[in-house]
């Protein structure tokens, strides 16, 4: 009768509030695509999360109360062949349908293609991800979403797995490629030690595959809690072949298992590795770059594992990274390592002083940087994922580096401007762009008046109005033309690096001449990235001339400013392109001197196409461009990118399903996502 969540209307307790666990689903799940979130309360209640607008959260389901529907609609039965218990007033009941209704742990897949047959016969892939709910009675609800995910109408299935483990405490995805085939499986660990996987049929998934039976990693009920499990996909250097490393923390050990499929079937090696802290690990994270698992426990000592390759199966090599030489004396409760793994985030509170516990405990999540400059400019390099938002934490080292030395280092200058010459591929243009920014950024000078200080107006005003204080009419003539030369001197040496003194901050000689150079520099870099931004946009226009020729008949009104394009694309005598002459050639071709030109929303003139970010009518309207369609926004509600580089338009019922497809694209020069 005490239970919150069962009786929320006795009151008998105050309502819980936090949460309990949260998940972050992959990248590209949601209408912008971004993450969701997975977030499960104090009070036991599984809801999904996303990010419509820039800084609103909105909820889009709640999986408990469905969950819960469905149980009730089958009175409670797993399977048509359960018997039916007893009432709700049997505590042994009451105690079943608790357990089965109480999420312990929720987890995403990848995403995962299935196939939609439409209505004339034809089938398309269509991306879905996958939701693990392990309950407190061990059973694990599979939920597949249809991505997008919009709300409840994307919900396609949700099926039940009983797993047999007892006190189930975590649970994690088992996702292994072995010769271009998926196989994909549930780790689900015991609070009293066991770890298995078990198998997940799917149907109508393209190119997934499961296991046959499930598979014990560890069985013996040693009274070690499974805290955190995670699954890492490597290369077997000496096998050649991919292989899949499943740790977990234990204690304070931790457990691997190393999976391996050969002619044989499933190869299995696991151990533990002891010896790495005297508390028990209270977080653990892993980075999948490269295979490094970083343990901590709350006495403020991280651990790095590092696997090492043996011909049979492996062995870890493991170091001390002690926060206390970083942060001074603190508890750690939580540790995270960035996607590309250039940074650790820990929560921290504070350590002992003197022998005795601080009185309050301050949260606060701070960050170790795990990689060097050079080393994360060479991984933007050689990058196979080709888009700087989705390695962010990797440019945010660069970042630094470039604001704090004022200048972009040689090699790497050299490096991208060689896989620019060599590759030509936009990513390496936008990486380019992204520095030129940054040292753009990195010249501009601070203010030269501190905007909290009083101006020296105000100052003046008041001695002279002070009682005491006599003035004539010639004295208060003198200091107002004095006030003023001061001011017009103050205005001349805007933007030139003056040192804040309780003086009126005249410039400098040497300041004169050395001004002109850093303009100039300035000057340079913005002419560089008008260029690039030019660039850019000279490459984007021309994939949309090749959708707007693959799916436009001769005379059909595309409603995208195609013939302003292809000038705007030919207006520049020096911009020598084939495949774009080429290919306007073909669209002219096609449009047959038809022009289909923009017309102003409000006074019907002609739009002409003479800016790639905006249009102005005869009569002075302005109209912004989208920078993916280049059509012009003629509404009051647009979308903009992340870092607010351009805008884009919404999507109309009226649009065809290749604009609707361009405009899902992310911004042609930052790689953000557009909302």
């Amino acid at each position: 009768m005490l239970d919150r969540v069962f009786n929320p209307e006795g009151k008998s307790l105050p309502p819980m509030r936090g949460f309990k666990y949260s998940s972050w689903s992959p990248l590209g799940c949601d209408a912008n695509g971004r993450c969701l979130l997975a977030a499960l309360t104090m009070d036991n209640r599984l809801t999904i999360h996303t990010n419509l607008n820039r800084l609103q959260w909105v909820q889009l389901v709640d999986l408990t109360q469905i969950y819960g529907e469905r149980l009730y609609e089958a009175s409670y039965k797993l399977s048509k062949a359960d018997t039916p218990r007893g009432e709700l007033g049997d505590f042994s009941e009451f105690q079943r349908r608790h357990s089965m209704q109480t999420p312990v742990r929720m987890e995403w897949s990848g995403i995962c293609t299935t196939q939609q047959v439409k209505h004339n016969n034809e089938c398309r892939d269509v991306g879905s991800v996958l939701l693990a709910v392990l309950f407190e009675n061990g059973n694990i609800a599979v939920w597949q979403f249809q991505l997008p995910f919009l709300g409840k109408e994307s919900i396609t299935s949700c099926n039940t797995i009983e797993s047999g483990i007892n006190s189930p405490s975590v649970l994690s995805w088992w996702e292994y490629e072995h010769n271009n085939r998926k196989m994909s499986g549930l780790i689900v660990g015991s609070a009293f030690g066991p770890v298995k996987i078990l198998p997940v049929n799917l149907k109508a998934v393209k190119g997934y595959f499961t296991l046959r039976q499930p598979v014990v990693l560890w069985q013996e009920m040693d009274q070690l809690p499974v805290h955190s499990i995670k699954c890492i996909p490597l290369y077997h250097p000496y096998q050649k072949c991919s292989c899949s490393l499943v740790v977990a923390a234990r204690g304070a050990y931790v457990f691997w298992c190393l999976l391996l499929i050969s002619k044989a079937g499933l190869n299995v090696h696991n151990s533990h590795v002891t010896g790495l802290h005297s508390l028990p690990i209270v977080s653990m994270t892993a980075d999948k770059q490269n295979g490094t698992v970083y343990t901590c426990s709350s006495d403020g000592k991280v651990r790095q594992l590092i696997p090492i390759f043996t011909d049979v199966a492996l062995k870890f090599e493991h170091q001390l990274i002690k926060l206390s030489e970083v942060f001074g004396s603190v508890r750690t409760h939580g540790i995270a390592v960035s996607p590309c793994g250039a940074y650790l985030a820990v929560i921290t509170t504070e350590g002992m002083t003197n022998g005795l516990h601080p009185v309050n405990k301050n949260y606060q999540v701070q960050f170790v940087t795990l990689k060097t400059f050079e080393e994360a400019a060479a991984q933007l390099l050689e990058s196979s994922v080709q888009n700087l938002f989705r390695q962010v934490d990797l440019t945010d080292l660069v970042r630094w580096k470039i604001l704090k030395d004022k200048h972009i280092p040689q090699f790497l200058q050299e490096a991208l401007d060689k896989k620019i010459e060599s590759c030509g591929s936009t990513y390496f243009w936008r990486f380019k762009l992204f520095l030129l920014r940054i040292l753009y950024q990195s010249m501009q000078k601070a203010p030269s008046e501190v905007m909290w200080r009083p101006s020296h107006e105000d100052a003046k005003i008041l001695i002279s109005d002070s009682p005491g204080m006599g003035s004539t009419e010639d004295d208060q003539e003198e200091g107002t033309s004095k006030q003023a030369s001061k001011q017009s001197l103050c205005d001349t040496g805007k933007g030139m690096d003056i040192d804040d003194t309780a003086d009126d901050s005249l410039p400098q000689s040497s300041d004169i001449g050395g001004r002109e150079p850093m303009e100039e520099k300035l000057l340079e870099i913005q002419a560089q990235i008008e260029a690039v931004e030019m660039h850019l946009t000279r490459e984007h226009m021309k994939r949309v001339l090749g959708e707007v020729y693959l799916h436009t008949w001769i005379t059909e009104n595309t409603s995208i400013p195609t013939r302003g394009v292809c000038d705007f694309l030919m207006s520049d005598d020096g911009y020598d392109d084939r495949t774009a002459r080429v290919l306007i050639g073909h669209i002219l071709k096609k449009m047959n001197k038809q022009t289909f030109p923009e017309h102003c929303s409000l006074c019907k003139e002609i739009l002409p196409f003479t800016d790639r970010k905006q249009a102005v009518c005869s009569n002075g309207h302005i109209w912004l461009r989208c920078f993916l369609t280049y059509q012009s926004c003629q509404s009051l509600v647009y979308r903009r990118c992340l870092l607010h580089d351009s805008i884009a338009r919404h999507p109309t019922p009226e649009d065809p399903e290749w604009i609707k497809r361009l405009l899902q694209g992310p911004c042609t020069f930052c790689d953000s996502p557009v909302f």
